[in-house]
C-alpha cells in the first residue's frame, strides 16, 4: 500500500510552488477525471482523440485568403492546436474557457493539431 502525502506535506507544497504549476495540477487531474486522454499521451498523426481543458489563447489566421480561428486547448500536461477551417469566430470559444473536444490529431510545425474539431463547451466551475 503506498503512503499518501499528509497535511502537512500537501500544505507545504501548495505554499512553496509556483500558482501556475498548481493550476496545471489541478487541470490534468480534473482531465484525468473526466476520462479525456491527456495531451502528453497523445503521439499518433491520425490518432482519433478526445481531449479536455482550457483555451489559452484564441486567434483569427488568414492564410492564403481562407481565415482559420486557432485556439491552444491545455489540459495541464500539454497543449494542442485547435484549428477551424474558414471560421472567424465562434461563439463561446473564446480565452480562458474550458471545453472538451474531439477529432484526429495531426503534427504541424512540431505541435499536435486537431482540424475542425467536435467540441462540448463545459460549464464554469
Amino acid at each position: 500500500m503506498g503512503k499518501s502525502p499528509g497535511f502537512m506535506s500537501r500544505m507545504v507544497k501548495k505554499l512553496t510552488s509556483d500558482v501556475s504549476d498548481l493550476d496545471a495540477a489541478d487541470l490534468s487531474a480534473e482531465v484525468e477525471r473526466s476520462g479525456c486522454q491527456k495531451a502528453s499521451e497523445c503521439s499518433g498523426t491520425g490518432e482519433a482523440i478526445t481531449v479536455k481543458g482550457r483555451l489559452r489563447s484564441v486567434e483569427i489566421c488568414p492564410r492564403d485568403s481562407v481565415a482559420t480561428l486557432e485556439a491552444e486547448l491545455f489540459d495541464g500536461t500539454d497543449g494542442v492546436t485547435l484549428v477551424w477551417m474558414g471560421r472567424r469566430r465562434i461563439p463561446g470559444i473564446e480565452p480562458g474557457r474550458t471545453l472538451r473536444a474531439s477529432g484526429r490529431v495531426a503534427v504541424r510545425d512540431g505541435r499536435k493539431v486537431i482540424y475542425n474539431p467536435y467540441y462540448e463547451l463545459q460549464r464554469a466551475p
